[in-house]
């Protein structure tokens, strides 16, 4: 069965989103926990997730996935920058202990005044300081387009990076197709090359979650910019035989659009939809 969903505002409780992904015919959905670019946690009320749910359940709604801030910098040697990001994820994985089936995404963070080889042990020592044997929630890294001094640019630094972690059985990476197309990971012309490359660098069983994203830019471009889906550089073609390849069973797939309305992602959801061979 094909997990696919977009990404979705939380500003009325989880209710509200999940309601609005069913409306556009999706059966996941992806959230920020809080202002992408900082800010305290949104709240919501026990009425409202014990409604959701619920709801979810009846919908067959799965594996939401929860996104970190932007501002959240794991990687960074800057004790206050740490300190709000190690409190984020601490709050974020409590509240999401109560939301079974939702993944926790992160971006690795940048190594702004340090060496890519100690921000990538400065993110891991992060995660450390807030990853529990017993916890259910996965926490995601996402792939990074290798703009200016971001890590997690490659399959190798994002390996890197979950081998220092001590529990890494709670560790995944979601692969975001116009992150790994900007950092020059040919997806469109050399796929099955790519997914060995992820294989070798980290195993498919770590590829959790793709964000399935067009380009405004060529590959190789250092630049992360989305385009409608079918209108960027990577083409919709190429992004569905990525939505259908073997190895790629059970992933589910969320879209980030620019400037969207839930016409927008309704009507890419269904292209993606029946494209869909169930192989």
């Amino acid at each position: 069965m094909l997990t696919i969903g977009c990404h979705l505002s939380r500003r009325k409780g989880f209710l509200e989103m999940a309601e609005e992904a069913v409306s556009v015919k999706a059966n996941t959905f992806q959230y920020f926990t809080r202002n992408p670019r900082g800010g305290a946690q949104a709240q919501e009320s026990e009425k409202d997730l014990a409604a959701y749910q619920a709801f979810a359940a009846q919908h067959g709604i799965t594996t939401a996935l929860a996104y970190a801030p932007y501002s959240a910098d794991p990687a960074t040697d800057h004790q206050a920058t740490r300190d709000f990001a190690i409190m984020v994820y601490t709050e974020d994985l409590a509240r999401l202990e109560q939301l079974p089936g939702h993944n926790y995404l992160i971006r690795p963070g940048s190594a702004l005044e340090e060496t890519p080889g100690a921000a990538m042990a400065q993110c891991a020592a992060a995660l450390n300081e807030v990853i529990t044997p017993q916890q259910s929630t996965r926490v995601l890294l996402d792939t990074m387009a290798g703009e200016g001094t971001q890590i997690g640019r490659s399959f190798q630094q994002l390996a890197q990076i979950i081998g220092q972690v001590k529990h890494p059985d709670h560790m995944g990476v979601c692969l975001d197709t116009a992150a790994v197309w900007a950092e020059g990971y040919d997806i469109a012309g050399h796929l099955d090359d790519v997914l060995q490359q992820f294989d070798k660098a980290l195993g498919l069983d770590k590829l959790l979650a793709v964000h399935l994203n067009d380009s405004k830019y060529p590959c190789g471009s250092h630049v992360d910019r989305h385009a409608r889906i079918g209108e960027g550089a990577i083409g919709f073609n190429a992004l569905a035989a990525l939505m259908n390849h073997p190895k790629l069973a059970g992933v589910p797939f969320y879209l980030e659009e620019p400037d969207y309305t839930l016409v927008i992602y309704e009507h890419d959801i269904a292209r993606f939809q029946a494209a869909y061979t169930g192989k």
